[in-house]
């Protein structure tokens, strides 16, 4: 195994807290199809060329951040079945997530996840009930029905964790994903802790997109969100204002821009930032945005300078669509140290690109011993009924 390499070592202290980033969220069960030449046509039976299954969700992210040497922890629910037994192998034992908030929650079912890709883009259906009694991990079974419902209260499968009469441990970050309207009361005690508060948002199914509408922004480092999102919160009709726009919102403002890279601003400073993306031949987008935080997560910790940790963020958003899958495509520092060691080979390749990531071979050759060799990582796999080898 892959010696752990940990980009917080030289930060480190007696007094430090045990857990580096902290997040919180729902964990499906991922299967994904690849090589589809086009999008399923009603009436018609499509076959794909490639399939993984994977833990996904918030575990994209926790998995991506673990990947990255960082200390996580994961409060979410689980379901009590062979997914989500899977799923807490796989995080806890594969990965060396902390698992200690999280539960298994009797008589409830996985939320699952089916996600085709293809053409560039993917097309996501997902499945889940709002879990029972999961502030102390023991329903009574009552959402595990397949009848259709989400919750009488419309929550999304698996929310509800941390539980309300939790704290959140001491760590350094927390991830967070905002939602319109709902209170996240455990980003105050986080934050009220000492952590670091990252967040990224999703679709507003509302319409109204006010950024007053999000509960924690105030409590935010660095906002997250893509160029869409970005442009309808701040009306603007350009990604790049719409981050100057957020920036007098929150002291770090990122807009990530799909295939042009990503953008951001210092509120305090002034400091603009901007990186093309890197062109790979992707198999699989499930969960770049996530790996892609997580990217910018660790970069912020390390102390980088702020056009270091977009375009750090960005590489190992781009080394994960080279997989199957959202958790288990995140690259770890061998595939880091593989991909700037080949780099540098390319004939052709433009010094600018390589002067730009030549922050990169510095910190590769702080962090990964001279010994140092990829290995095989887990990868997402057709079917979670295989048997292991002894």
């Amino acid at each position: 195994m892959e010696e752990q390499v940990d980009p917080l070592r030289h930060l480190r202290a007696d007094d430090d807290p045990g857990c580096d980033v902290f997040l919180t969220g729902t964990v499906f069960l991922d299967i994904i199809f690849t090589g589809l030449d086009s999008a399923p046509v009603r009436g018609t039976e499509s076959w794909a060329r490639g399939m993984g299954s994977s833990p996904g969700g918030v575990a994209n992210m926790a998995t991506a951040l673990a990947r990255l040497g960082l200390r996580t922890s994961l409060a979410a629910a689980f379901g009590d079945d062979h997914y989500g037994d899977y799923c807490w192998d796989a995080l806890e034992q594969g990965e060396g997530i902390d698992l200690s908030m999280s539960r298994t929650i009797p008589g409830w079912h996985s939320p699952v996840t089916v996600s085709m890709a293809y053409e560039g883009e993917r097309t996501m259906i997902s499945h889940g009930h709002e879990a029972p009694s999961c502030g102390d991990g023991d329903g009574d079974g009552s959402g595990s029905g397949d009848d259709g419902a989400d919750g009488a209260d419309g929550v999304p499968p698996g929310q509800g964790f941390p539980p309300a009469h939790s704290v959140p441990p001491r760590a350094r970050a927390a991830v967070a994903s905002l939602v319109p309207g709902r209170p996240e009361g455990w980003i105050a005690d986080a934050a009220a802790r000492g952590a670091r508060i990252f967040a990224d948002v999703g679709w507003d199914e509302t319409g109204r997109w006010e950024l007053s509408a999000l509960p924690g922004l105030d409590r935010c480092e660095a906002f997250l969100p893509n160029a869409e999102e970005a442009m309808r919160y701040t009306r603007t009709d350009c990604p790049r204002a719409a981050a100057r726009a957020l920036a007098d919102k929150v002291p770090v403002a990122v807009v990530t821009l799909g295939a042009d890279g990503a953008v951001a601003v210092d509120g305090g400073s002034g400091e603009t930032a901007e990186v093309p993306a890197i062109e790979v031949e992707a198999l699989d987008p499930t969960g770049a945005g996530d790996v892609f935080v997580a990217g910018f997560v660790t970069g912020t910790l390390a102390g980088w300078p702020l056009a270091d940790r977009l375009a750090f963020a960005g590489l190992t958003a781009a080394l994960s669509v080279q997989e199957f899958g959202g958790s288990l495509s995140a690259p770890g520092w061998s595939e880091l140290a593989a991909w700037w060691q080949r780099v540098q080979g390319w004939v052709g390749q433009a010094p600018e690109a390589l002067t730009r990531y030549a922050f990169l071979g510095r910190q590769l050759d702080r962090l990964l011993p001279r010994a140092s060799r990829p290995w095989p990582r887990a990868r997402a796999v057709p079917t979670i009924g295989f048997r292991r080898s002894p």
